[in-house]
């Protein structure tokens, strides 16, 4: 079956990806962006739909329960494979905080780039410094940004600490706080199966993915938190429990 699916998904996916790049270039310069398509930019809607078309292309139907705030916000997510970033964009689009590396891979790095990816050089005091300021000068613009502050992804079977130094720009920036938990496949069943294997690099990961059968794929927006007084640490805390708290039920 892996093999029928490589069949008549590889060529979706070229298809896809010529027509649709092509697309999301010309929605992204200044006729797209003057345009409100479905009541959002025309930039931000063709990036949102190419996501989305990205995910039916490996056989995932994208479920979102609950809604993403609009506005100034930082969106805080469990981080499983590099189609998390895809995934998130094809319900709302936010410049995400990633390592520089993404900005190198095919397709995932254009898009990335293009959706205001803040990139970090990991193990760079500096290079986070930058980040952020860039954080923390977007939230007070009114625009968005996510990050995954677990600072890698996992294997699937467990929610990391979250790094509570990455929620201080939204602590300075006064603004609210949405986790979001990304369950791969029914109850989440799918997790280790989306999540990078020992030693699997990006193209075997996205490969493998290609050929897997069909499966849901729920994107919930948990319950904002404020940042307030009781600062980062809390913060962190208090979203890492409502990530737990969706996964398991």
């Amino acid at each position: 079956m892996r093999f029928l699916r490589y069949l008549w998904r590889l060529p979706a996916l070229l298809l896809h990806v010529t027509l649709g790049l092509a697309l999301v270039s010309l929605m992204m310069g200044p006729v797209g962006r003057a345009l409100t398509i479905a009541g959002e930019p025309g930039d931000r809607w063709g990036i949102r739909t190419w996501s989305r078309l990205m995910m039916r292309c490996f056989g995932m139907r994208t479920v979102r329960i609950g809604t993403p705030l609009p506005g100034a916000a930082l969106f805080v997510a469990n981080h499983v494979s590099w189609i998390d970033i895809t995934l998130l964009h094809s319900q709302r689009v936010v410049g995400f905080v990633a390592k520089a590396e993404i900005a190198r891979w095919p397709l995932v790095g254009w898009l990335a780039s293009q959706a205001g990816t803040i990139y970090h050089h990991r193990g760079d005091n500096d290079s986070l410094h930058g980040v952020m300021h860039q954080m923390l000068a977007r939230l007070q613009e009114g625009r968005s940004v996510g990050v995954f502050p677990e600072g890698r992804t996992c294997s699937g079977r467990e929610l990391a600490p979250f790094h509570a130094r990455i929620f201080q720009p939204a602590v300075l920036a006064a603004c609210p706080v949405q986790p979001v938990a990304l369950k791969y496949g029914a109850c989440g069943n799918a997790q280790t199966i989306v999540a990078f294997r020992p030693r699997e690099n990006f193209l075997q990961n996205f490969w493998r993915l290609l050929g897997e059968p069909a499966r849901p794929v729920e994107v919930h927006f948990l319950e904002p938190a404020q940042a307030d007084e009781s600062g980062r640490r809390r913060l962190a805390e208090t979203c890492r429990a409502r990530i737990a708290a969706a996964m398991a039920a």
